[in-house]
């Protein structure tokens, strides 16, 4: 059964690129328009994975992870950051909430299905 990921941006475009890019790799994709979006699906969805963007409105991505880190049932899985913002202390805020990993967009598709499949061990 293949791995379940969930993108999370508030941009349209992003998240098609995103889905496409990892629906080539052979995951299935959900997607949510923002954080709050992202925390209603994941009361009654499974993921594997977390893709979120930081910039969002209603709940931005640093405050998306730590209610997702809250969650018994998501407290471990990997969550990549794919974002604009490349200053230090974004990506400590980011780690500190607990995102598993930091990608700077503009991004390549191959380098975040890279990503996928060392974190998901695929």
């Amino acid at each position: 059964m293949s791995k379940t990921i969930m993108t999370v941006d508030d941009s349209a475009s992003i998240r098609q690129m995103v889905a496409f890019s990892l629906k080539q790799a052979g995951y299935n994709v959900i997607e949510a328009v923002d954080g709050a979006d992202a925390l209603n699906q994941l009361a009654t969805k499974s993921i594997d994975m977390l893709v979120t963007d930081l910039n969002m409105p209603n709940v931005n991505g640093v405050e998306l992870i730590r209610q997702v880190r809250k969650m018994a049932a998501y407290r471990f899985i990997p969550i990549i950051m794919l974002t604009t913002e490349s200053q230090e202390t974004k990506k400590s805020e980011g780690k500190a909430a607990g995102a598993t990993a930091w990608v700077i967009k503009p991004f390549r598709p191959e380098q975040l299905v890279a990503i996928a499949n060392k974190v998901l061990r695929k």
